[in-house]
């Protein structure tokens, strides 16, 4: 099963792991999921730390580099994902989750989260 890692997740798990939901690791650590991460996270990353957010403190690009060293899968931001994002009902206006919701849905990936507000989304989505 190929797993999308909602932003808060991929924080917690590059540098805060024992804030991880045990079910979450449990995912996490599974050999056969395939762990996928967004280029919308490294950018929500990068916007939210410039702007002072201590839950958004991360060099992204480091970031990168460990995912992709510990054989992470990057998925890039496509113009089929921008038109995606159109066909989200107006559940929550945080463009990054927007954009997460879409790639999730248009790639038949699972995304994993422990947002409440992303959850609301019909889709492939596992809140914890």
């Amino acid at each position: 099963m190929r797993l999308l890692l909602d932003t808060h997740l991929l924080l917690w798990g590059a540098s805060e792991p024992n804030h991880l939901p045990a079910a979450a690791r449990a995912m996490i650590e599974e050999p056969e999921h395939q762990l996928v991460f967004s280029a919308a996270s490294l950018w929500e990353i990068a916007i939210k730390n410039s702007l002072g957010r201590t839950d958004f403190r991360a060099d992204p690009a480091l970031l990168r580099r460990g995912l992709l060293d510990n054989g992470y899968t990057e998925l890039a931001i496509t113009g089929r994902h921008a038109v995606a994002v159109a066909g989200l009902p107006p559940l929550h206006k945080d463009p990054f989750d927007r954009m997460l919701i879409a790639q999730a849905t248009a790639d038949g990936l699972l995304l994993l989260t422990v947002d409440p507000a992303i959850a609301r989304y019909q889709g492939p989505i596992h809140l914890f």
